[in-house]
């Protein structure tokens, strides 16, 4: 599932800034945000998804680039031993590549920073989509950008959306993350929750981390990370690089 927050500015030379809650299930093993792929993607950090090897979210400081990846559902007739990994697409889109045609995995939504300006790559199993950002405030979790048939992006955008425009400085993200310690007076299993536990619903799947960044403008790229002190919990936390 996932959530993703993002604005994007009015001026070019400012940077983007996301927030982005990643879901999983606790007993699939990852690594911190770190350089997981120095043959393949060298320069290339991220959070590492130890059993298939991608990665959730990716960046290349140097290219001023980052992806995240966010599933969503699909109707592919495809087996599951027939598709690929997900984890490869943010790394292939640091990379400056996209998916082309019909993709051979499940369905996501792909988040692509650049300093060109932000967009979102979907597959439902049927067709590939792009949504390009708009400068302003928006979300993105397992249904279209902005979605008004997600609760938590209909009850949370305009709050995120309400936040001062002219943040800076390398705590810019603390505004945000207290709206989303707010919403974690819900319960993890609320629909607009944005601190999240799918197990209700036969999924193994909780919220377990935040990375926080900054694409563009004159910092390149910085990206920060979080551990939950526990699964579908939220608690006090500071991002570091």
């Amino acid at each position: 599932m996932c959530t993703v927050i993002v604005r994007v500015p009015e001026d070019a030379s400012e940077p983007t800034r996301i927030v982005a809650i990643r879901d999983e299930d606790p007993n699939r093993p990852w690594n911190r945000l770190g350089p997981w792929w120095p043959g393949t993607y060298p320069g290339v950090i991220g959070v590492h998804d130890v059993r298939a090897g991608g990665a959730w979210l990716a960046a290349d400081p140097a290219a001023s680039r980052l992806a995240v990846l966010l599933n969503r559902a699909d109707t592919s007739p495809l087996a599951d031993d027939a598709v690929t990994s997900r984890g490869v697409l943010p790394l292939e889109a640091v990379a400056g590549r996209g998916p082309e045609d019909a993709p051979p995995t499940r369905g996501f939504n792909l988040l692509d920073v650049s300093r060109a300006g932000a967009r979102v790559i979907s597959w439902d199993g049927e067709a590939l989509r792009e949504s390009v950002l708009s400068p302003g405030t928006h979300m993105i979790a397992h249904d279209d950008l902005d979605d008004p048939r997600t609760a938590r992006i209909t009850h949370w955008l305009p709050q995120f959306a309400a936040l001062a425009d002219d943040e800076s400085g390398d705590d810019w993200w603390r505004s945000w993350l207290e709206v989303i310690e707010r919403s974690a007076e819900l319960e993890a299993t609320d629909d607009r929750a944005l601190i999240r536990d799918h197990r209700h619903l036969g999924i193994p799947t909780l919220s377990l981390l935040v990375c926080v960044a900054s694409v563009g403008g004159a910092g390149g790229v910085d990206v920060r990370y979080a551990d939950l002190p526990a699964p579908g919990h939220w608690g006090p936390l500071t991002p570091t690089p």
